[in-house]
């Protein structure tokens, strides 16, 4: 079982000095990757539902330093070498796919093939009117964006013609390390879960009904002649740091589970020395499930 480090970015590890704490502790610790969020804007007022806390608002204030999630990566990535370099996740509607396929690439190249793109259609409208992107047919956006950066990862003079934006003979170069950047569809919606398995690298639930939404994307996979085996599925939580990791995570297992993340403020004091008890009593066990 993989363990992952969530909300990587925020708070104290969102400075050039904590990032770098975190990220080489974390690597030391045997942690699989880091998984950073992101928002451009913060609107001092908005109605839209936070879909994650009970309140529905977004767990920090509007002065929050919440660093840029590409550059933040990069930033960490030069400063390890195994630990995989993760959004979790960027909100994929409000980029340029084309300028986005150009980043992500180099930074792949750049850390030798680290880089995970986990995605979200976006759940703040108010956030999307103050960059003037249209809120409506987001979705539709985010599987058309998805294509054009496959499109251009996969050759040199390559055209694409869709909705949102249309092209032809245009090269984007370098490309992945392996071809491609694994991407994660994010999301608590069955409307996510769907998109996971006709698109999707890998799946991570938000939250809701774990065994529900691997179902639908399951299904939806197979509907669309996908293996949903070779979708990764990662799950945020507090069961891996309860009392018997290992049970916790072999019941996750059986459900489809492969990654489960952990929030980066569990080690907020002495981060090289929690990360390094997390190991002892987390990681380690689940290794060999």
């Amino acid at each position: 079982m993989k363990v992952g480090i969530a909300f990587a970015n925020i708070g104290p590890f969102g400075t050039a000095e904590g990032a770098v704490g975190l990220a080489t502790a974390a690597e030391d610790a045997g942690i699989e990757s880091l998984w950073t969020v992101e928002h451009v804007i913060y609107p001092d007022d908005y109605g839209s539902s936070y879909p994650y806390d009970d309140s529905g608002r977004m767990m920090m204030a509007s002065d929050t330093d919440l660093t840029d999630p590409l550059t933040w990566l990069t930033w960490v990535g030069a400063h390890t070498s195994t630990i995989r370099l993760a959004t979790g996740i960027l909100i994929l509607p409000e980029r340029n796919p084309l300028v986005l396929a150009k980043q992500l690439a180099t930074m792949d190249q750049l850390t030798g093939g680290r880089v995970d793109l986990g995605i979200g259609v976006g759940w703040l409208r108010e956030e999307f009117d103050a960059l003037g992107i249209p809120w409506k047919r987001r979705g539709a956006r985010t599987d058309e964006y998805v294509e054009i950066m496959r499109t251009l990862w996969s050759g040199n003079s390559v055209a694409f013609d869709g909705e949102f934006a249309s092209f032809t003979g245009v090269s984007s170069n370098p490309k992945p390390v392996s071809g491609n950047v694994p991407i994660v569809v994010g999301g608590h919606t069955e409307a996510a879960a769907r998109r996971a398995g006709r698109l999707g690298d890998g799946f991570w639930p938000g939250r809701g009904d774990l065994n529900h939404l691997i179902g639908i994307m399951r299904q939806e996979a197979e509907a669309h002649g996908r293996d949903p085996d070779g979708i990764e599925v990662t799950w945020a939580g507090d069961l891996a740091t309860g009392e018997n990791p290992v049970e916790a995570a072999e019941g996750l297992r059986a459900l489809g589970v492969d990654r489960i993340v952990v929030p980066s403020f569990l080690f907020l004091r002495d981060t090289a020395g929690a990360l390094a008890q997390f190991a002892d009593a987390v990681v380690a066990p689940l290794a060999d499930l």
